[in-house]
């Protein structure tokens, strides 16, 4: 892996410590031209009360990877982003393992940017297919 990709996988997996993407134990693991990859464990602390991956922590998964590629892709010293609009269609269960979270530009405008992000399961199942805009605010 190139230093550069090192060092902004390092920084979003950084500044996670202390918050709900710590909690959730995300883990960013790749980054591309128009994409960032991040996993999640499956475990009972993201289950549901019949023991499969809530709906909930996949939408969280989604934001929070989301979120996190608007902040590389866009000048994140110049803006904030926050997300203004998330829906998601969970068509997998899934009970243990990994899931991976892989957001991707739809479209990016100077204030409001649009992902598409596929959460898959170890073995590239479809598990959710989220849609997420986000908005980019300038700092003052």
């Amino acid at each position: 892996m190139d230093a550069h990709k090192e060092k902004i996988l390092s920084v979003c997996n950084q500044i996670c410590k202390g918050t709900l993407m710590e909690t959730l134990d995300i883990d960013y693991i790749d980054v591309g031209e128009n994409f960032l990859l991040a996993r999640m464990p499956v475990t009972p602390k993201v289950h549901q009360p019949d023991g499969v991956l809530h709906g909930g922590a996949s939408v969280a998964l989604a934001e929070s990877v989301g979120s996190a590629a608007s902040y590389i892709f866009l000048d994140g010293k110049q803006f904030f982003v926050r997300g203004i609009e998330i829906s998601a269609n969970h068509v997998k269960s899934i009970s243990e393992g990994y899931v991976y979270a892989r957001a991707s530009m739809l479209h990016k405008g100077r204030t409001t940017q649009l992902w598409e992000i596929k959460i898959t399961n170890e073995e590239g199942h479809l598990i959710s297919n989220c849609k997420l805009t986000t908005i980019a605010l300038p700092r003052t």
